[in-house]
């Protein structure tokens, strides 16, 4: 690997000296390296270790919880037969597999997290812009998930404990919409997050090479027991009483794909803040594979197995996790199915939305923001906006949904065309990392235009469908509910197009040196 030095630099003895605790991994920082723009989160790692286990069990952690449990019994419940359920999820998981790849390759060549790969595209000042767009909506599912995950410890208790029943009614016992066992369960949650963070990168690898195992043990347990109960003749792949056939079920397979790439663009816009970490990139690579096509059938097929197996065995369709292990006779059963799914959802909190906020905070003022105090305003953050509020209704959930997808959409986007059109995969790695005016990435004063108006132009134009599909808006225009649930490759298409476009049409947005290349 190759790294050039930026064409007029600071004095050498500008950046600060480097701390002895590297919490994301010792970073290189040369002499020259402005400090505006580094410290040693944000600066190229010195060593790259994980290898293709590692990045397998980081797509485990993002698919093995409560909320990809149901986001996968969801597609067999959409009234389509398995081999089209099977259809979806093939080709729905291939496009994931093949955009992790494309965002994996520049962090994991450089070392470096997303945020810094921005500047590429953005500027070196610009590139707080989607580092603060994507900081932001991990926050919000950093609570959502903190929520969703601590109904587990709320179950638990009752389980435990029936006579905290009033304590659980937020009529009774409830502050700003959640009761009081809610906010202990959401606290705790919190807190165990918090301390995992807090121990750094090679800690967070340890424990999600440890939740995804563990995952798949507790559900080929749950389903045994399910299966042994319901009888094998009474397991369905299909969940719900409606049937698609011939050309009426296309848009819902469409949809069905949507849904899976929807359900993972916040890792994969997220996911070079890990590849960076990957010993080669054939090793993630591999990682992906394994953790992608091949882990996401195999956990959607036995989902939807055990989620059917509910229906003869407790007479109704429970397709949330939490809900089955709390039906089950045994208290020690419940309790380690329960711990498991908050280890599980713990994984994946972390992984998705705990580790990038820290990254992109870090990034708009790295003397001043660390990695962690970058997560711990992300955590605070997760507190005030009050996620039950949030996610309390199926209306809110649905447009939330879409709306993030229309602001992630953009950003992916813009990243592929600018490292693989534009650029042709080659980057000037110190060039990241000066204010020089003779830098690669100042463009206009530190921002690139192009960039900001190409996402502005995707999330406007892919939010457009969203808000006019139906309520709560008051406005409902025909064809807009079809368009709004594909609201990130919309975003993601216009933000490529446009800023493809208008890149190709200026020299200022050319590569002018070689760097690294892929």
């Amino acid at each position: 690997m190759t790294r050039t030095m930026p064409v007029a630099a600071p004095p050498p003895d500008s950046p600060a000296p480097p701390s002895v605790d590297h919490p994301a991994g010792a970073g290189m920082i040369k002499p020259g390296y402005d400090p505006r723009l580094t410290n040693d989160d944000l600066a190229p790692l010195k060593k790259q270790t994980w290898t293709s286990y590692n990045i397998f069990a980081f797509w485990m952690s993002d698919v093995h919880s409560v909320g990809g449990y149901v986001t996968a019994g969801s597609l067999f419940a959409l009234g389509l037969t398995s081999w089209q359920v099977l259809v979806a999820l093939v080709v729905g998981i291939a496009i994931v597999n093949v955009f992790a790849n494309l965002v994996a390759k520049p962090s994991q060549l450089t070392g470096a997290p997303y945020p810094v790969i921005c500047r590429s595209a953005f500027g070196v000042r610009g590139a707080n812009i989607p580092a603060v767009i994507r900081g932001l909506i991990a926050v919000a599912w950093y609570g959502i998930q903190t929520y969703l995950a601590s109904h587990a410890f709320v179950v638990l208790g009752l389980k435990l404990w029936p006579g905290l029943a009033d304590w659980a009614d937020v009529e009774i016992h409830g502050f700003l919409g959640l009761s009081a066992l809610g906010w202990a369960g959401f606290l705790a949650m919190w807190v165990l997050q918090a301390l995992v963070f807090w121990r750094g990168m090679e800690s967070i690898r340890k424990f999600i090479d440890f939740c995804g195992p563990a995952v798949y043990v507790v559900m080929l347990l749950l389903a045994g027991y399910l299966i042994s109960r319901a009888g094998w003749s009474n397991v369905s792949l299909n969940l719900s009483d409606v049937s698609y056939t011939g050309l009426s079920a296309v848009p819902v397979v469409l949809g069905a794909i949507a849904l899976v790439v929807s359900y993972f663009s916040g890792p994969m816009l997220n996911f070079g803040d890990f590849s960076r970490y990957g010993k080669s990139f054939d090793a993630v690579k591999r990682g992906n594979f394994l953790g992608l096509p091949v882990n996401f059938l195999f956990f959607s097929v036995l989902t939807v197995v055990t989620a059917s197996a509910t229906l003869p065995v407790y007479g109704q369709l429970i397709t949330d996790p939490v809900e089955t292990v709390a039906q089950m006779d045994s208290i020690f059963a419940v309790a380690l199915g329960l711990l498991t799914f908050i280890v599980a959802t713990i994984g994946i909190n972390i992984v998705a939305n705990f580790v990038s906020p820290a990254f992109d905070f870090s990034n708009v003022s790295p003397q001043r923001i660390s990695w962690r105090t970058g997560g711990m305003i992300a955590a605070v953050g997760s507190v005030l906006i009050t996620p039950w509020n949030l996610y309390n209704n199926p209306e809110v959930i649905h447009y939330t949904l879409e709306t993030l997808g229309a602001f992630i959409g953009p950003l992916f986007g813009v990243l592929i065309a600018d490292y693989y059109l534009i650029r042709r995969q080659k980057i000037v790695v110190d060039d990241l990392y000066t204010m020089s005016e003779s830098g690669t990435y100042w463009f206009r004063h530190g921002f690139n235009p192009i960039a900001v108006l190409a996402t502005a132009v995707g999330a406007l134009t892919a939010v457009i469908p969203v808000l006019l599909q139906a309520e709560p808006f008051g406005i409902a225009v025909w064809g807009m509910a079809g368009a709004a649930q594909f609201s990130w490759f919309i975003g993601m298409g216009v933000g490529l197009v446009v800023f493809t476009a208008l890149s190709m049409r200026t020299a200022a947005n050319a590569p002018v040196r070689t760097g690294v290349q892929g």
